[in-house]
């Protein structure tokens, strides 16, 4: 144990743990054999032994058993997947950061593979291109209706993976197939089963022993590689003849899915999706390996793509990027409203620009700030013009009416200025006089438009139609108290009176005589009597007598006994009604 000794670790336990006792716990740790479990778990209990004191001895069993081989990697991968998955969802950024310095070269050495294989395809068809065999093989591509380049691949190959199989070993049905690039299969299912029955078909018909599977078959230049495992089978179909060591990544791959799918295989009932997750270690399955090629043509393909490739990516990535702001800002521009492209064009690196554009728009420069591009290089020519869009006619309106706060315009598609909120009546005249001269209104109005004025007149009609006032029953005299509601009543008519004035409008009161059902002559004598006795007290009070009428009902309209109190259930009473209207000048 690495700068750490047994007895150092007994010392230093509370429990005086021996010697012997955790060298056997070292052993156990190391070894970690299914039958010393129970003496691990035992010797943990009996001695005791701390957290600290497992942490000394956990690095070295975990590097020691490493070295073994790969079961404990395997073994804590999901642990590790959980782990990653909660870093990611908990902060994406520590996670990036981390893997930062691998992403780079991981890329290069992606891309390099993937320069690789083109190159080799491009060696393999100049090298064939005018050698003997070309023409024949040119034939066979022409009968085949496959391209030249396809079969000299074919030609050349020395073997490919072209599918895989993963066949469920007791009902023989299949959990997932992976193809290699352009190869053409049949049903996968169908080509599951009829392996799974040639492998019953053997065991039936021949003496086979136990634990004794089909390992491979051969029609013509394919073969069927078959690796068995607990629970599952894997099939690889290939073309050409495979190196053998391929077998081990077979039987590696095969183990892998029994180990991570163990769960799956034990419960599967027919459902495949869970066997989604077998895929990468399916698709590490399929090899392709070809003649080497000669050394002049690689140096050829590879001088000759890379100048391609990199003149094309340059001119290919300031080309497209820049067109991409372009047509975003071009967009952006005939978006807004008050803005009006006319011509937009580049030539050598400069973009020129000329339209018109309303002094109530929007900046262009600001817009070009958006798009990421400098304003050094745009050139552009806008000339002032007025736009009739609503929003700006609403605001020159705004402008040369000089609304109130409380007012607010707004201009409809066919030009109608609405003025709704309230505002005086001067400001209304004023707003009726110049409207005409702002460009784009076809009509002002303001009937929504509420005049505090108005409120006033509407409130002081509702209070006098409120009041009534009660008489002694067969006369024309007040009953006690009800002077005092009339010298209200007079006070609020004179504001009514006044209100209307300063609003142009015209004012009638009627003044409606009641009585309770008794003769119908006696009914009308003594209503209209009520009604000439309030009219004397309002023009004895200087109100003019001009705009009021009297009017007798007698016991036409009888009084709602369910509004009053109890000691005011008589009829004998006057009421009110105010009608208002416009006055012009």
């Amino acid at each position: 144990m690495s700068d750490y000794s047994t007895n150092e670790i007994a010392k230093e336990s509370p429990n005086n743990a021996t010697s012997d006792d955790l060298s056997e716990l070292r052993s156990l740790l190391l070894g970690l054999e299914p039958t010393k479990v129970n003496k691990l778990y035992k010797l943990l209990d009996d001695v005791q032994v701390q957290a600290e004191d497992i942490s000394r001895l956990l690095p070295e069993a975990i590097i020691l058993r490493s070295m073994q081989d790969k079961n404990l990697s395997e073994a804590i991968v999901s642990t590790i997947e959980d782990a990653i998955e909660y870093s990611v969802k908990k902060d994406l950024n520590i996670l990036s950061e981390t893997i930062f310095p691998v992403i780079g070269p991981a890329t290069r050495k992606a891309m390099s593979t993937a320069l690789d294989e083109m190159v080799q395809s491009l060696n393999q068809t100049l090298e064939h291109s005018l050698s003997p065999q070309s023409l024949k093989w040119r034939l066979e591509a022409q009968r085949t209706g496959k391209s030249f380049a396809e079969i000299v691949l074919l030609r050349t190959m020395v073997y490919r993976v072209e599918q895989i199989f993963l066949i469920h070993k007791k009902t023989g049905l299949l959990l997932q197939h992976i193809l290699a690039p352009q190869v053409a299969a049949q049903d996968p299912d169908l080509v599951s089963a009829m392996l799974t029955a040639i492998q019953d078909f053997i065991k039936d018909s021949f003496s086979v022993q136990k634990g004794e599977s089909l390992q491979s078959l051969r029609f013509g230049e394919l073969t069927i590689w078959i690796e068995e495992g607990p629970q599952g089978i894997l099939a690889g179909i290939i073309r050409g003849r495979a190196r053998q060591e391929l077998r081990l990544v077979f039987q590696e791959a095969i183990e892998k899915i029994h180990l991570k799918l163990n769960k799956e295989f034990a419960e599967f009932e027919g459902e495949t999706e869970p066997f989604q997750a077998s895929k990468p270690y399916l698709e590490a399955c399929l090899e392709v390996q070809y003649k080497s090629s000669r050394k002049q043509n690689s140096t050829y393909a590879w001088t000759f793509l890379g100048i391609i490739a990199i003149a094309c990516g340059i001119w290919s990535f300031f080309t497209i990027r820049d067109q991409l702001r372009w047509d975003a800002y071009l967009d952006k521009l005939n978006s807004q409203p008050g803005i009006v492209v006319t011509k937009a064009s580049s030539r050598h690196g400069k973009y020129f620009l000329s339209g018109m554009r309303d002094p109530l728009a929007v900046d262009p420069k600001a817009l070009m700030e958006e798009v990421n591009i400098p304003p050094k290089k745009v050139i552009s020519n806008w000339e002032p013009y007025m736009s009739l869009q609503p929003q700006f006619t609403a605001k020159r309106a705004a402008e040369l009416l000089q609304s109130p706060e409380t007012v607010s315009l707004n201009v409809d598609e066919n030009g109608i200025l609405h003025a709704t909120g309230s505002a005086p009546r001067q400001w209304i005249l004023s707003a009726q006089k110049i409207w005409h001269f702002i460009p784009g209104v076809t009509q002002f109005e303001y009937n929504n438009l509420l005049n505090p004025e108005f409120k006033k007149l509407n409130s002081y009609k509702k209070q006098i139609e409120e009041n009534m006032l009660f008489f002694l029953e067969g006369t024309a005299e007040l009953l006690p108290g009800e002077e005092n509601k009339m010298q209200n009543l007079l006070v609020k008519m004179q504001k009514l009176l006044n209100t209307a004035k300063y609003l142009h409008q015209d004012v009638r009161i009627q003044i409606i005589g009641h009585e309770n059902a008794v003769k119908k002559e006696k009914d009308i004598t003594f209503s209209q009597a009520r009604a000439n006795k309030i009219l004397s007290y309002i023009t004895v009070s200087g109100i003019h007598a001009s705009n009021f009428q009297t009017v007798a009902v007698g016991f036409n309209h009888p009084l709602d006994i369910k509004s009053i109190k109890q000691e005011q259930k008589s009829n004998s009473r006057v009421s009110f009604k105010v009608f208002l209207s416009d006055n012009p000048k």
